[in-house]
Formats: structure tokens, C-alpha cells, sequence
């Protein structure tokens, strides 16, 4: 995928047919998202997807227990309803905002430029955004993000991928989540690495667990080098 495509792909999700002429409502989306990169050009900004009980709340609070210690965290947390994940978060010592979307099942950009202004964004050097559970509707929809992660726990089947492609064609790395449940699931990662990898051949997977730090540290290697990559790419302009 381009540097810079819009996370929306220019599909066909959200457009209007009218008398041959054809509206795609999702521009005004991508345009926001633009802002939103343009307004936090060193913070590396990550679009954390998945079904609801991935782990995503969990992997967080993990991710700001190693590194808050050596680079300044932000999550915005996006959900139908109560503020809890972002206590979670606050009480693991990271800095948190909660997104109530009021029923809507994804975030969109102009939700999170709205959040910016309530949130002290100086010194940030990475920023999570950790959408609605749904590996739906969140794909159509760029957030300013500069990579879109998407969790899928061993428990819910391997065959995702192929279910939801949009989401794993506009991801670039999947974590397999829960992997510490092998053994009791029917859930090969290597097939849903081959099936991801039919959808998105450029996608990286990585398999972890919060519960015994299965991957983690990769993952927090992962992280580090985005955000090096990053600073290196607004340094340069």
C-alpha cells in the first residue's frame, strides 16, 4: 500500500449513485485524516482494530507498563458506551481519553480531531487509537493513522481473514492474540497467516499473549522502530 493512500482505499463503502454521478462520502473523512496527519506530523499514530474481547484494552496497558518509561504514550479509546477502558488505561499510568460514539460501531476522523483538542497532544511520541470492536465498519475509515493494527484472538477461528479482507487488506500487521489458548482451540496460525497473507501479501503477523508475554517484546521492538522511523521522516521535511 502507498505511504499515504487513505485508509478508505477510495472504495465503494459510503458512496451515493445519483443520476451517474457518483458522491463518495468518505472524502470528507480522508480530508479530516489529512488534517489530523498535518497537525501531529512526529507522532507515530496507530489504529489498533479488532472484535470486541481481542485483547486490545489488555495488550494497552501492557505495551504502557514497558515503554512509558522511554517514550510519552496518549490512547484515545473508542466505544458504544462507558468509559471504563480508558480508566483501565489511566490506572497502567498511561494518558487516556474515552470516545463514546453513542451506539456508532467505528471511530471516525472527525471524532478524533475533535479528541486532540482534549487531550495534551506536546511531546506526544506515539499515539494508540484503539477503535470500536468490529472488523467491519472501522476498515473504511482512515484516522490520520500512519499504521493500522489489527488484533485476532486465537478464540475467535482462524478463518477471518477471508471473512473480513477489507480489514487485513488496509492493515499493515495482524497479532494473534491470546496465543497462550492454543493448545484448547481449533486455531492454526499458520493458516490464518496464509489466508491474511491471500488478502495482504505485505502484511507482518505476529502471535502474542498479555497473559504469559508471548511476543510482547517483539511487538514493543515493533513499536520502537515506527516511531524512530517516524521522527526520522519528520526530521528530514
Amino acid at each position: 500500500m502507498a505511504a499515504n493512500s487513505p485508509k478508505s482505499l477510495g472504495n465503494r463503502v459510503g458512496s451515493v449513485q445519483c443520476d451517474n454521478t457518483t458522491l463518495h462520502l468518505l472524502k470528507a473523512n480522508d480530508f479530516v485524516a489529512n488534517a489530523i496527519r498535518e497537525r501531529l506530523k512526529d507522532v507515530c499514530i496507530i489504529n489498533v482494530c479488532s472484535s470486541p474481547g481481542s485483547g486490545k484494552t489488555t495488550l494497552m496497558q501492557e505495551t504502557g507498563k514497558r515503554l512509558s518509561s522511554e517514550m510519552n504514550i496518549s490512547v484515545l479509546v473508542g466505544d458504544p458506551e462507558t468509559d471504563r477502558d480508558a480508566v483501565r488505561m489511566k490506572d497502567a499510568g498511561l494518558n487516556a481519553l474515552q470516545i463514546v460514539t453513542g451506539g456508532m460501531c467505528h471511530i471516525e476522523a472527525q471524532m478524533i480531531l475533535q479528541a486532540l483538542d482534549h487531550i495534551d497532544t506536546e511531546g506526544i511520541d506515539l499515539l494508540f487509537i484503539e477503535n470500536v470492536g468490529n472488523l467491519l465498519c472501522p476498515s473504511a475509515f482512515d484516522l490520520g493513522e500512519d499504521y493500522r493494527v489489527t488484533l485476532l484472538a486465537t478464540t475467535e477461528g482462524d478463518d477471518k481473514p477471508k471473512k473480513y479482507p477489507r480489514m487485513f487488506l488496509t492493515s499493515e500487521l495482524m497479532l494473534v492474540s491470546k496465543a497462550d489458548l492454543l493448545p484448547y482451540v481449533p486455531f492454526t496460525v499458520e493458516n490464518v497467516t496464509k489466508d491474511a497473507r491471500e488478502v495482504n501479501p505485505e502484511i507482518e503477523v505476529l502471535t502474542i499473549s498479555t497473559l504469559n508475554g508471548e511476543g510482547i517484546d517483539q511487538w514493543c521492538d515493533w513499536l520502537r522502530e515506527k516511531v524512530k522511523e517516524k521522527k526520522a521522516k519528520a526530521a528530514n521535511k
